[in-house]
Order: structure tokens, then C-alpha cells, then sequence
């Protein structure tokens, strides 16, 4: 049996892809001088409708990562997809951040830049045009983005606001 064939047995697809957004050494001064520590900022998803964002700080890289994984878990949206793309046009403002996400044809790809491209590739949406103003803080864009995809799913019509009832119903 070659070397190939049994690495590749033995090693099993992850739940969830993930991509590193931002990793920041960050410090706080005590009496002795600075105490360094590291930030992980991480996406994950399925690439299925499952999306999550989340950070975590811990005294090593690999322990900050971890950390971010399981807070980006806990975090987790789902998103229902239609026709590879979103449902309407979104406009959202979320502290300094302002991001439009607007559905686009069959076979137009991602046109969206840094976190916003992350989140929407891992979420498994593959028609998308977007725009981020405001702040470059990619964390911040990353969240907005994950509240703006997750407002379509709590978007009802306005008859079900105005609660009238349907025929038949």
C-alpha cells in the first residue's frame, strides 16, 4: 500500500470549513511591563446555509484559534438560499458599518471584497454583488454581514405583520 493511499484514510472531512479573518497580538500594561496576548478572528460554515463568526483570545495562537472556533459555533446562522443567491436587496447600517448585498444572475460569482466575500462563500451562496462602506474593521463588516443575511430569514409579509389571514386558513 503506498503512503498516500493511508494518510488519506485516516484523515476524515471537517464538519465545518473555516478561514482565519484576522489574528492580532493585543496587550494590556501591568506593573512588570506588557502581557501579550493573541485574538482570533475565524468564519466558519458548511457551505450549505450554516454560517457562524466568532473571536477568541488565548496567551498562544493555536489556543485563540480554538477559541474562536467554538464561539463561532455557538454563533451559527442558517440561511435558506434560493437559486444560489438571497431573496431581495438588503441595505443594513450596523455601528459604523454600512453594507449592501443585492441578489445577481445565475453564473455572476461573489463580487464582494474581504469578510463580506468569506461569510457569503462559507453561508454557500454563489450569485452575489455587494458593497461595505463605512469601516475596513474586519470583524465588524464580517458581524454586519452575518446580521444582514440573517434578517432575511425573519422577514415576513405584510400581511402576516398586519395579521390577516390568509383563505383557506
Amino acid at each position: 500500500m503506498s503512503r498516500d493511499k493511508r494518510f488519506k484514510s485516516k484523515r476524515e472531512k471537517p464538519e465545518y470549513d473555516q478561514k482565519l479573518l484576522d489574528l492580532a497580538r493585543v496587550t494590556r500594561m501591568v506593573k512588570g511591563g506588557r502581557r501579550f496576548r493573541f485574538r482570533a478572528s475565524l468564519v466558519i460554515g458548511n457551505r450549505k446555509g450554516k454560517v457562524g463568526v466568532g473571536t477568541g483570545k488565548g496567551a498562544d495562537v493555536s489556543d485563540s484559534i480554538k477559541k474562536a472556533f467554538d464561539n463561532a459555533k455557538k454563533n451559527m446562522i442558517f440561511i435558506k438560499i434560493s437559486k444560489n443567491t438571497i431573496p431581495h436587496e438588503i441595505f443594513l447600517k450596523q455601528g459604523s458599518v454600512k453594507i449592501i448585498l443585492k441578489p445577481a444572475k445565475v453564473g455572476r460569482g461573489i463580487v464582494a471584497g474581504g469578510a463580506v466575500r468569506t461569510v457569503v462563500e462559507f453561508a454557500g451562496i454563489k450569485d452575489i454583488v455587494s458593497k461595505s462602506l463605512g469601516t475596513s474593521n474586519k470583524l465588524n463588516v464580517a458581524r454586519a454581514t452575518l446580521f444582514a443575511l440573517n434578517s432575511f430569514g425573519n422577514s415576513r409579509t405584510r400581511s402576516e405583520r398586519m395579521g390577516i389571514k390568509k383563505v383557506g386558513e
